[in-house]
């Protein structure tokens, strides 16, 4: 078919396909109105790709409530080699499209397993996969898709998306590469209206009736349509509707001019969602009791009117635009829509399609009805064990709506909605809660809901959600106290992250809450720990509080923590072993959590991780490696379709030890300035950690000390104690001995009592700063005795320099040069440049000239192509690489090629060589 008016759309699709046959891989979402020809563009798309093995599935409306369903039908060719995905990603898929039992898989593990699925069939010969009518696929199975088209790069894939305007199911595509398609040009409309009528027309009379079609192409075929059925003077695209909905007008009067069995054939397959040809015949003669042959006779009537598309061998139906189908189904009446889905349930086997059957039942019955509503709820429980927690929202939800009101309806509707929320829809949950019955009077159900209210403000960045959270825990601990005891963590949780707490709750309300709430039998758990340290932490004090934050810290840490409930609680684990000074810890939960989140495929613990690995990194003075795992923590939110204000600025602390000042501020402005877009409160206070260290990197002791003060006298309950070292120093350096002193204090009580070498090292440091020359340089000495003991690069470092610049003002010249010169250099292999440059400055003023950078070859990779190169010096394989990134074994093999070269190393061997030098 020839297309008009499309050469640049041809032009890009075209050259997708030419650069998969190169071995890259394409991504593009077509976005358009109703008939714009979004269709037709795939199909050409799919036609021009000889050579490719094609795969394509078009999103039913009908089919949307049925979890991963889209998805299995894309990947139904591939199946059979789903034996050499590695076992993980096997069980999750499996697991997803109900071919085995297990726990719920995590969706971007599915995700992994459709990627590595298709990578593996394209490296045989490209792939061109098309998701039509994406807006009506399955949330799960759009969601996975759009993980899998956000992973693609060097795979051979080509990955196209036709997507109607304005359609928010789109939004999990937000971000992708897109192509508008426009309407067509005066004399391209004009061209295609010539050749869709076997005559001509008069160019005056085409005019006119074209401008009605506003150059949307399915509109000009059903004027050439109308032209041809004599239908000239009024075509029926007079009326002041939007276009879609004229055109199914014009469609569903077509369709009322066909004999009643025809419309029943019609109407049975719009309700239908298998596509399956043989079950539609079925309930229509089970609807009419019509006879096979004239059932037969039907479906040819509805073909040639071009109501179907030709069969041609399939036995699955397909109307020839999804807007015949929406008209004819929404045109019907409710009593027979109502019939319909009764005899698609007749005919559906209950026990091979459970699902379907429970779905169709209730489409058939009109008011409550309990044995409907209790099979929906089986199919929701089915969906959530197969991860579909959106499928089982919207099972959970109709199965409420066929529910008397009363508790077990509100129960129906808190599951839905602590389904959607799992699901990442927020938005949908809170609808979901507005159906509530008001006052129920039953408290524990009044507590479930305020529970979901608070998860709901936390993951929509309102004001309310520790408060609500502080609520639902006081009335569950009277009568589940290990869920009351659970809230109550989560609300420590919210405490960290929310942006604003709300007016008369605070952190020191819930940790009192915390204090008073009755304790559950048995071993404490990690839950029970961390809750403790953190009550104790906030409401008792720093010093009291050091043995409760131990024993959670070493909880964390206990041989399988990772894999069991203390993932759940990861932030707060990872939070306290920050206050405790307790640089081993971070790094063996931030190492051992991230290993056991690969493994799950549980992508948003991973991203925890990382941060939480880039964290320690940083502090070790890796900042290579640092950069990578905050590279990996931004791909990864990318990969989950995070909104990137919020995680591109995540990496603030290495770009303040960079002296990256420009990159720095606009992070700092992004989660703490004036204007901040609802920053998160841990944000914040790394935002303005982050600023202090800034300006001491770069000498400008006041606005050091004018920031620290803001963190200092706020005292946040966490991540408040990290500021107090370098206020200290600001404080010296700017001469204002009595804040330096207040700060001191502050920081002797806590160090002391955490007493890991990390915190007695910067006391030492800090009292160094402030004592007379007789005890300053023995602090000095003992900071970096300490020091040595520790992994801690930055810190020894800046001890070093600090020393030197004491050595130097007692004109002890050649002593400060050797802590100056160390300093320096070691500043400078990490790239802390603003401080490196200090050193610099210090160690000139001795006489001496400080060394240059040399060339580091590595910092010319990219963060993804360092994150492979390390990986494979280390003899992980390929595939282990791809499963570890969540990226395919081809763009490992990519990235790998691209590494040798800049590197100038031809095996892994020498890899390892060129990294360690």
């Amino acid at each position: 078919m020839v297309l008009h008016g499309r050469k640049a759309e041809l032009t890009e699709l075209e050259g997708m396909l030419g650069r998969a046959r190169a071995g890259l891989s394409g991504v593009l979402v077509l976005r358009g109105p109703a008939g714009i020809g979004k269709t037709a563009l795939l199909e050409h798309t799919a036609n021009a790709a000889p050579g490719f093995q094609v795969t394509r599935v078009a999103g039913v409306e009908a089919e949307q409530e049925l979890g991963f369903a889209g998805l299995h039908r894309l990947l139904l060719p591939f199946l059979g080699d789903r034996g050499r995905l590695p076992d993980p990603q096997r069980d999750a898929l499996e697991t997803a499209f109900g071919l085995r039992s297990a726990a719920p898989p995590d969706r971007f593990l599915v995700g992994l397993a459709a990627l590595t699925l298709l990578a593996g069939a394209a490296a045989d010969r490209p792939l061109l996969a098309i998701c039509d009518d994406a807006q009506w696929m399955d949330r799960e199975s759009l969601e996975v898709l759009a993980f899998v088209a956000r992973r693609l790069y060097a795979d051979g894939i080509v990955l196209l998306f036709g997507v109607r305007d304005g359609d928010a199911a789109g939004a999990s595509l937000t971000g992708l590469s897109e192509l508008q398609v426009a309407e067509l040009s005066g004399d391209d409309a004009l061209a295609l209206l010539d050749a869709s009528l076997a005559a001509g027309i008069d160019r005056v009379i085409a005019a006119r009736l074209l401008a009605e079609t506003g150059g949307n192409p399915l509109a000009i075929r059903e004027l050439a349509r109308g032209i041809a059925a004599g239908d000239l003077v009024d075509p029926g695209f007079g009326e002041p509707l939007p276009l879609d909905r004229r055109l199914e007008a014009r469609f569903l009067r077509q369709v009322r001019d066909l004999n009643p069995l025809v419309q029943s054939l019609l109407l049975v397959a719009a309700a239908d969602s298998s596509g399956d040809m043989a079950l539609v015949r079925r309930a229509v003669i089970e609807l009419t009791s019509a006879s096979e042959a004239d059932v037969d006779a039907a479906l040819e009537h509805a073909e040639r009117g071009e109501f179907l598309a030709p069969r041609t061998g399939m036995v699955r139906t397909h109307f020839r635009h999804p807007l015949i189908r929406s008209a004819i189904y929404g045109g019907a009446s409710a009593v027979r829509r109502r019939r319909a889905h009764a005899a698609l349930a007749a005919v559906t086997d209950p026990a091979r399609d459970a699902d379907r059957h429970a779905s169709h039942l209730a489409s058939a019955v009109d008011g409550p009805d309990e044995r409907v509503a209790a099979a929906l709820e089986a199919s929701a429980e089915r969906a959530r064990e197969r991860g579909g927690h959106l499928a089982q929202a919207a099972l959970l939800r109709r199965a409420a709506e066929l529910t008397p009101p009363g508790p077990q309806r509100d129960g129906r509707l808190l599951a839905a909605c602590g389904a959607a929320l799992t699901a990442g829809a927020p938005h949908r949950a809170e609808e979901l809660l507005g159906l509530l019955t008001p006052d129920p009077g039953i408290p524990v159900l009044d507590a479930h809901a305020m529970r979901l209210r608070g998860f709901l403000r936390v993951m929509l960045g309102r004001e309310g959600a520790v408060a609500l959270l502080l609520r639902a825990a006081r009335i569950l601990a009277e009568s589940d106290p290990r869920a009351g005891r659970d809230t109550l963590l989560e609300a420590f949780d919210a405490v960290t992250v929310v942006a604003r707490i709300g007016v008369g709750t605070s952190a020191l309300r819930v940790a009192q809450a915390a204090l008073d709430a009755p304790p559950v039998p048995g071993e404490p758990t990690v839950a029970d720990l961390l809750l403790a340290a953190h009550a104790g932490l906030v409401a008792v004090g720093y010093e009291p509080a050091v043995p409760l934050m131990r024993r959670g810290v070493q909880a964390m840490q206990a041989v399988g923590a990772e894999n069991g409930d203390a993932a759940r609680w990861f932030l707060l684990g990872i939070l306290l072993a920050l206050e405790l000074w307790d640089i081993d810890a971070l790094g063996i939960c931030a190492q051992r959590y991230s290993a056991a989140a690969r493994r799950q495929g549980a992508l948003r613990m991973l991203q925890a991780g990382a941060h939480a690995a880039a964290t320690w990194e940083l502090l070790c003075g890796r900042f290579a490696a640092a950069e990578a795992h905050f590279a990996e923590f931004k791909d990864i939110a990318a990969a989950i379709g995070a909104d990137p204000r919020y995680s591109d600025p995540s990496d603030v602390m290495l770009h303040a030890w960079s002296g990256a000042e420009e990159r720095t501020l606009a992070a700092v402005a992004a989660q703490a300035g004036p204007d901040a877009d609802r920053p998160g409160g841990l944000q914040v206070q790394l935002a303005r950690t982050s600023l202090v260290l800034l300006e001491l990197g770069h000498r400008r002791y006041a606005r050091a000390q004018a920031a620290g003060e803001i963190v200092y006298d706020e005292n946040p309950p966490h991540f408040g104690s990290a500021v107090l070292p370098d206020l200290v120093e600001a404080a010296v350096r700017n001469n204002d001995t009595a804040v330096a002193e207040r700060a001191l204090a502050r920081l002797a009580e806590r160090a002391t009592a955490s007493g890991t070498p990390w915190a007695l090292a910067v006391l030492a440091r800090c009292r160094a700063l402030l004592a007379d020359d007789t005890t300053a340089e023995e602090l000095y000495l003992e900071a970096i005795s300490l020091l040595e003991r520790t992994p801690l690069a930055t810190e020894l470092a800046r001890t070093h320099l600090l020393y030197g610049e004491w050595l130097r003002r007692r004109r002890r010249r050649v002593d400060a040069r050797d802590r100056l010169r160390t300093a320096h250099d070691m500043f400078l292999d990490m790239g802390a440049a603003a401080f490196a440059e200090r050193a610099r400055t210090e160690l000139a003023a001795t006489g001496e000239r400080a060394r240059r950078r040399s060339s580091e070859t590595a910092r010319d990779l990219t963060p993804q192509e360092l994150r492979v190169a390390r990986l494979a010096a280390g003899g992980t394989t390929n595939q282990e690489i791809a499963s570890e990134l969540f990226i395919s074994a081809s763009t490992v093999e990519y990235h790998l090629r691209k590494v040798f070269r800049k590197l100038g190393v031809t095996s892994r061997r020498q890899l390892l060589h060129a990294l360690t030098t």
